[in-house]
């Protein structure tokens, strides 16, 4: 029995240093693959320079996004599911956190902009794509929903799974393009040109109370969602 014992272990440890063997060489292929990327990178974004001045700012910019979706797992569609599906909602506090700062740099860029003043603010010009708000919201919104449950991500975690090999996520963007291409069309004729334009600091009276309630808000989402998750996940 003990000699059966010892050749189980014997047999144990040739596996074992036969996986670290393989982990070594793995982890030497992707180190040798990581440097050719990299190297490709920086081709990619001198060529870019080439043509427009701000080409390698965005092919670096692009890239380091896309290593951040990567590793993070990050996916807006994911964010609104998880807690549903599994309880988990870190993905919905680092969504909610995502919105907190993007609502700050685009009140800080709108008021270096057009000044406290409300009075001189221009649609047109302001950051963040404000534009009016009705029934085509919704409708979009609706069929935007819809295509992500079916694709099983939206724009971010599509891309990013793309870069993972993911063969569905390749059909997936070419829709979202011919998708794209038809909303592009179709917006004028849906957009109701009486739908009210939305905009948090008028409809406050001051960029101050906007701010307020808009942080407000998100603190209250957050905290909702750290005690859901803990309930769901038994605090884990």
């Amino acid at each position: 029995m003990s000699e059966n014992i010892g050749r189980i272990a014997r047999s144990s440890g040739r596996r074992t240093q036969m996986s670290d063997a393989q982990r070594k060489r793995r982890k030497t292929v992707q180190i040798i693959t990581g440097a050719a990327l990299i190297a490709v990178i920086i081709v990619m974004a001198f060529v870019a320079n080439q043509t427009n001045p701000k080409g390698a700012y965005i092919v670096v910019i692009g890239t380091l996004l896309g290593y951040a979706l990567q590793r993070s797992r990050f996916c807006f569609t994911a964010a609104l599911r998880d807690p549903f599906l599994t309880g988990g909602t870190n993905l919905t506090k680092a969504m909610i956190i995502t919105f907190a700062l993007y609502s700050f740099l685009l009140m800080a860029i709108n008021i270096t902009k057009f000044g406290i003043s409300l009075d001189s603010v221009d649609f047109s010009k302001a950051a963040g794509y404000i534009r009016p708000v009705g029934f085509h919201t919704a409708l979009g919104a609706f069929l935007f929903g819809m295509g992500a449950v079916i694709a099983g991500g939206c724009a971010s975690g599509t891309f990013m799974r793309m870069g993972e090999g993911f063969l569905q996520q390749w059909v997936v963007v070419i829709f979202f393009i011919i998708g794209s291409m038809i909303g592009g069309v179709a917006a004028p004729i849906v957009q109701f040109k009486s739908a009210p334009v939305v905009f948090l600091p008028q409809l406050f009276g001051g960029w101050a109370l906007a701010a307020f309630v808009q942080f407000s808000l998100l603190l209250i989402l957050y905290i909702a969602a750290d005690i859901w998750g803990r309930k769901k996940t038994g605090g884990r």
